[in-house]
């Protein structure tokens, strides 16, 4: 599997199930805005995220995304990822999106988790090196 390591930290924020979608939460590389009944869950750069918020703000985590996209049907590819991670006590905050992975990490456990993605045989590329999809 191959990860690209992107530049810039995000955070993840908690706000309550009934917040609106908010519209600071912009920028690359990633922005999640995840609605359930109980929480509404933003996940932006840290950069992006405002000093005051009803809610709490974990983070900065750094950012690998696995180089896709992938086909929907594949199976284990997260677990592939997390194996790794987890034997080498890292802690992690997962999503997906259609195309692919994504797998955050505590920015103080960046060149831990490098280590053990290539450890696990995954391939690690800096975001300015890798090819990643056009935007269509």
């Amino acid at each position: 599997m191959r990860l690209v390591e992107h530049d810039g930290a995000v955070s993840v924020v908690r706000l309550p199930a009934d917040a609106p979608d908010p519209a600071w939460a912009s920028g690359a590389p990633l922005v999640s805005v995840t609605r359930t009944a109980h929480e509404l869950s933003v996940v932006c750069p840290t950069a992006a995220v405002p000093e005051q918020l009803p809610g709490p703000v974990q983070g900065p985590f750094a950012v690998f995304e696995v180089e896709g996209p992938l086909d929907l049907a594949l199976t284990g590819v997260l677990a592939g990822l997390l194996r790794p991670l987890a034997d080498g006590g890292v802690s992690v905050f997962a999503l997906s999106t259609f195309d692919t992975d994504w797998v955050l990490v505590p920015a103080s456990s960046t060149s831990q988790a490098r280590v053990a993605f290539r450890s696990a045989g995954h391939d690690v590329l800096p975001a300015s090196t890798a090819a990643l999809p056009e935007e269509t």
